[in-house]
């Protein structure tokens, strides 16, 4: 296991704990942690915001960021409908990369639709000039155009639906 020293990593920590990524593009490998405790006082698991995975995609490499979008897609599948919708009200803040800042807008509003609801309002102010694959092979491309959810394809963004079938 990767683990810069002085970081302690328990694999059994409690639900509730918010998920942090360390490591640099430097390292062999990254390491997903649990170390920020979101409301231990009160022991109550709280699921990941699409503003908190904002903020913990700056600075990451793609690897990270797909494992991240994982992780806040099957946290997502397990809430309630009301909760999900408060899951995506706030707007994450810029992850430093204008294709995530849309992506995350796309899947906002995928979601939403998805679960019956209007997009949150902050979604309509982020979309891209240029077409973004993020998986940018021959057979993933065509796929992406084929069958990229609406709210992805007027963003610019096309990623398959399989992509996202986590949730």
């Amino acid at each position: 296991m990767c683990e810069p020293p002085g970081v302690g990593f328990e694999p059994y920590d409690s639900p509730g704990r918010a998920v942090t990524a360390i490591g640099t593009p430097t390292q062999a490998c990254t390491t997903v942690v649990a170390v920020a405790d979101r409301d231990r006082e009160r022991g109550e698991y709280q699921p990941l915001t699409l503003a908190r995975l904002g903020h913990l995609l700056v600075d990451r490499d793609e690897s990270l960021r797909w494992r991240l979008i994982a992780e806040f897609l099957e946290e997502y599948r397990w809430e309630s409908t009301g909760t999900r919708l408060a899951l995506l009200s706030e707007e994450p803040t810029s992850t430093g990369d204008e294709r995530w800042d849309v992506f995350l807008a796309a899947l906002a509003e995928h979601l939403s639709a998805r679960d019956g609801h209007a997009a949150p309002l902050w979604v309509e102010s982020r979309s891209l000039r240029q077409f973004w694959f993020p998986f940018n092979t021959r057979a993933a491309r065509v796929d992406a155009v084929v069958h990229a959810p609406a709210a992805f394809r007027r963003r610019g963004v096309y990623v398959a639906t399989q992509e996202l079938e986590v949730a």
